[in-house]
């Protein structure tokens, strides 16, 4: 198999000029990774990672990207699976911040990844003694929605009536009116997982589960890392030109491996979540004012409803990370502001998580906090990089990579080529209208996946667009693996080879908690688990 590929660039050291080939082999990846100076080494496989490494190798550059533990298997898969303009950034007349994220949002939902994200209407209640007048909302949406080119309609007031249809759950109690407004929703593991596949597809060679155990120096200058394969405990290293620290919640930790004495760079602000089993189909979601600047919401997700989020400071260990039972109980008592009681049933919740957020570090409250990217230079020459949102995720490599060629020291930006010359709006793998995929799996599909029922066909175009055929291939050459992992959920065993093979899935929580819905369901039973791992030991 070849893995390499030549490219001219005037080079002084050996590998100048190779740039990897998609490789889903650890061992041949890791040689790879071994015997080559790559031009960037991003330490950090969350989606901010994942977006500057997908664009530097866009840029033409030689990229290695590594994670300790999975892709996006942090707080990248611990968001409100939301991709919003910002609504409540109104309050504070960032007029062009919501402008640039409905750009954003609008780019990744019609031209980067129609296939994994999807419009959803958004209600805000309006009850008697809230913290927001009616008039004051009904401007506000109506002027969201004018700085989205009212793309998603008009924001207006709906009367509570009309509400209710859509919503059946909405609780009407002392409600007065209903704003709406119109934002998007996504699998934030599957938009992740696809972005390291285009990142890999452009040349860059990808490896999770490998831990950064040290850095290299070079006359004081970082100069690579030293890693630990985490799956079969390989030690080995990469070189790099230039190493970026994008590690989330765990920035400073890595920035002290450069400098033991270095001051902390960002804060960390806890955001928890429920995920329910739906008493009712919802048409639409809630967003509900807790107070002046907090909203909590109420989504219908995945055929299930997700409710949150928290927001108060955390100083633990990232990796400590849990949810609390004060975590529940304030989750369900502020959604119980708009949400009958009935939905809100403790023994309907199937899953909970948390994420962090990554905020500049400084005073203030957390909830006030302007959601800002970060990128700093330490002593040694390595870059961080923190903080950003997702519905951004495309704009904050962009800006990664400019920072990069712009600044002294570094030879990258002769490398490059221009970022005005890359695609502005580069599709994601897949990319295809996923109600066509649909209707093409059911009409086309035959045995032994016509059984399946019109459930999997969506959940497999709206989770791989047309790669969902090569899944379909898979199920048909094969038909033990046409069968449902489970029989509540609309996944088949091929979706489990599938990532095995392709996906870079190493562990059963890679699989059935970001490459599948099989845990956010509380489906992932001990049978399950262990036929996935199975599975997965075959590779």
């Amino acid at each position: 198999m070849t893995t390499l590929q030549h490219v001219s660039h005037p080079e002084a050291d050996p590998t100048a000029g190779v740039h990897f080939t998609e490789c889903h082999d650890r061992a041949e990846q890791r040689e790879q990774l071994t015997n080559a100076t790559v031009d960037l080494l991003v330490i950090g496989g969350g989606i901010l990672g994942i977006s500057t490494a997908w664009h530097a190798a866009q840029s033409g550059l030689r990229v290695a990207l590594v994670d300790a533990g999975d892709f996006a298997g942090a707080t990248s898969s611990a968001s409100s699976k939301m991709l919003h303009g910002g609504l409540r950034y109104l309050q504070t007349g960032a007029v062009k911040l919501v402008a640039e994220n409905h750009f954003e949002r609008r780019a990744v939902t019609r031209q980067v990844a129609p296939h994994l994200s999807r419009p959803l209407t958004f209600y805000l209640p309006i009850y008697k003694g809230g913290p927001h007048g009616a008039a004051k909302l009904g401007a506000g949406v109506f002027a969201y929605s004018a700085l989205s080119a009212f793309g998603d309609g008009v924001g207006h007031l709906l009367n509570p009536a009309k509400a209710r249809m859509a919503v059946p759950e909405l609780r009407t109690e002392d409600l007065k009116a209903v704003a709406v407004y119109g934002d998007s929703q996504m699998n934030d593991a599957r938009m992740a997982l696809m972005t390291a596949r285009a990142a890999a597809r452009a040349g860059a060679a990808v490896l999770n589960h490998a831990e950064v155990t040290g850095l290299r120096f070079t006359r004081g200058r970082v100069s690579g890392a030293e890693l630990r394969d985490r799956v079969d405990g390989t030690e080995f290293g990469v070189n790099a030109h230039v190493v970026l620290n994008a590690t989330g919640p765990w920035v400073d930790r890595l920035r002290r491996m450069e400098n033991a004495g270095a001051d902390p760079s960002i804060r960390l602000s806890k955001g928890a979540h429920l995920v329910l089993k739906r008493t009712a189909h919802w048409k639409a979601a809630l967003a509900t004012p807790i107070d002046k600047y907090r909203i909590t919401f109420a989504l219908p997700w995945e055929d299930m409803l997700l409710l949150g989020t928290t927001d108060e400071v955390y100083e633990g260990d990232p990796g400590d990370l849990a949810v609390t039972e004060k975590d529940r109980a304030q989750i369900l008592d502020e959604a119980s502001i708009s949400v009958r009681a009935e939905q809100l049933r403790p023994e309907l919740i199937t899953y909970s998580f948390a994420g962090l957020r990554v905020l500049p570090g400084g005073p203030g409250d957390t909830a006030k906090a302007k959601r800002e990217t970060v990128v700093t230079e330490g002593r040694g020459g390595m870059l961080s990089v923190a903080g950003g949102k997702w519905t951004t995720f495309r704009h904050i490599g962009r800006t990664v990579m400019k920072k990069l060629a712009a600044m002294p020291g570094y030879s990258l930006g002769s490398r490059m080529e221009p970022m005005h010359d890359l695609p502005q709006r580069l599709p994601l793998p897949g990319i295809a209208n996923p109600h066509a995929v649909e209707h093409r799996l059911l009409s086309e599909g035959g045995a032994p996946l016509e059984h399946l029922g019109e459930d999997t066909a969506k959940h497999l175009a709206t989770h791989y667009g047309s790669i969902a055929f090569d899944i379909a291939r898979l199920a048909g050459e094969h038909p033990e693996l046409a069968e449902r992992v489970h029989p509540d959920a609309p996944e088949i065993w091929a979706q489990v080879v599938y990532a095995r093979d392709r996906e870079w899935a190493e562990t059963a929580d890679d699989v059935l908690r970001r490459r599948t819905t099989l845990t956010i369901r509380g489906l992932d039973t001990p049978e399950v688990r262990a036929r996935v791992q199975r599975i997965l030991d075959r590779k």
